[in-house]
């Protein structure tokens, strides 16, 4: 999530805190899109919600940006096919840092492990309106082969995922579940949280 993914009038940082509070266990700073900050009101707000997620124990990553992530000390960082591999973000960034790369096949999910990768984003899932470019949904095929292929990598399904339908992304073998409107545009964060929650539970996720 990052600012532009808020409803008007909104403070991330308290939505955030919502969204934890009811469940969420991990957290991407993504600021992306119409209306979104660069610079140090980027640095500013990766800051206030990295506060939010240390004070609640909660993983922070910095998505496609190495040098924000290094910058605010983070916790990982996510990458797309496009981006630097695995291996060269290890780097430059440490041994320590959690670096996770998206997959849209088997052999860019082969890849990313090869290159280092600490878990794959898989999908889309399902349609997503949150990424203008993203690619045509694929169902949860990915996830099925990949486990079929005896790949153990910690796997997190991504894409017009919902408390609805986040049972079955975790039953064809996703370990989680990414979301950003689900959550973000939700009456209650805390309650859509929570509801996620409850479904990687039911699926021994939890």
């Amino acid at each position: 999530m990052g600012s532009p993914n808020c409803p008007p009038g909104t403070d991330p940082a308290e939505l955030l805190a919502d969204a934890i509070d009811g469940g969420v266990t991990c957290f991407q700073y993504r600021e992306k899109g119409p209306g979104s900050l660069a610079g140090d009101g980027m640095l500013a707000l990766g800051k206030r919600l990295q506060a939010v997620c240390r004070a609640r124990g909660v993983p922070f990553i910095v998505n496609d940006d190495a040098g924000l992530a290094a910058a605010l000390g983070a916790d990982g960082i996510h990458v797309g096919q496009d981006d630097e591999p695995a291996s060269s973000i290890r780097a430059r960034l440490g041994a320590g840092m959690i670096v996770g790369v998206s997959a849209h096949t088997a052999d860019e999910a082969r890849r990313a492990l090869a290159d280092g990768a600490d878990y794959l984003g898989i999908g889309p899932v399902f349609p997503t309106g949150s990424k203008p470019d993203a690619k045509a949904p694929q169902g949860t095929r990915l996830l099925e082969e990949l486990r079929a292929a005896g790949i153990a990598a910690p796997l997190v399904g991504i894409g017009g995922i919902t408390p609805a339908n986040a049972a079955s992304v975790l039953a064809a073998g996703a370990d989680g579940v990414s979301v950003i409107s689900a959550i973000a545009l939700a009456p209650s964060p805390s309650e859509a949280a929570r509801r996620l929650a409850e479904a990687a539970a039911r699926a021994g996720r939890g």
